[in-house]
């Protein structure tokens, strides 16, 4: 019997992804819930923004995406709705300011070769050791803190004046998802890349919506469906030869319009 050894680059890439899509999965019911998608967008527009101080700064991309996402998390969160802008008009200007600002970063650093389309569009082949340590990290922080909070978050979910009411810390509530969402961005940019974030948090939800009953059913589907869509987007980059990151999105897509056949439960 002739046996075919595993890649340790398919077993990393494996190992983030389904790590990935652990979170992914309740903080993606959230943004359904909470119809936060444009949120999520804003986020991931900001990343570039991130790579740029990361490199400027002689850091680890991951953690200047995370801190100019948590600056933006703090910003939005602190931010009462009668304060001049929109929220819609203040989330286009963060999304596309943060954009282009980090593309003029990035621009100055001639000496800096940087991979625009790995950081569009992910490279979850190339994950390292060491970024699988900080997936594992963040994955442990963020799941701590969504099943510490979640009642509370249910709670601003289904009517936020009234969780006031209830005694919720609305603002603390606000501000602790977004940071983990933030946190998020972070982790997927490597796997999916900076224009496909967002997708890996609300198809995976939107998909397990047809067949849950409860939110933690919800949430738990989600994950599974995600890392689902991880192991199916692998194997089709590896046969067909065609980038993983996308091929990852493509499989959940397909995920979901499998399920949408299925009847919806009560």
């Amino acid at each position: 019997m002739i046996e075919f050894p595993v890649p340790d680059f398919l077993v990393y890439a494996l190992l983030g992804g389904v790590g990935v899509a652990l979170l992914a999965g309740p903080l993606g019911c959230f943004v359904v819930w909470r119809r936060m998608a444009y949120f999520g967008e804003t986020l991931a527009h900001s990343a570039f923004l991130g790579v740029g101080l990361g490199l400027l700064f002689h850091l680890e991309p991951m953690i200047g995406v995370a801190a100019v996402g948590t600056v933006i998390a703090i910003i939005l969160a602190r931010r009462h709705p009668a304060e001049g802008l929109a929220e819609d008009t203040l989330l286009g200007l963060l999304a596309h300011a943060s954009l282009a600002l980090g593309l003029v970063v990035l621009a100055f650093m001639e000496d800096i070769r940087v991979d625009l389309f790995a950081y569009l569009f992910g490279d979850i082949l190339a994950l390292r050791p060491e970024e699988l340590l900080w997936i594992g990290v963040a994955d442990l922080f963020g799941l701590a803190l969504l099943a510490g909070l979640w009642q509370g978050l249910l709670s601003l979910t289904v009517h936020e004046e009234l969780a006031a009411v209830e005694g919720r810390q609305v603002m603390v509530l606000r501000l602790a998802f977004m940071l983990v969402l933030a946190v998020f961005v972070a982790l997927a940019m490597k796997l999916v890349g900076i224009l496909l974030t967002i997708s890996m948090l609300i198809i995976p939800a939107a998909a397990a919506r047809r067949l849950a009953r409860t939110p933690l059913q919800m949430a738990v589907g989600a994950a599974v469906i995600g890392a689902l869509s991880v192991g199916l987007g692998l194997g089709a980059s590896l046969r067909y030869d065609i980038p993983a990151g996308p091929s990852i999105v493509v499989a959940a897509a397909f995920l979901f319009i499998v399920l949408m056949a299925v009847p919806r439960r009560g």
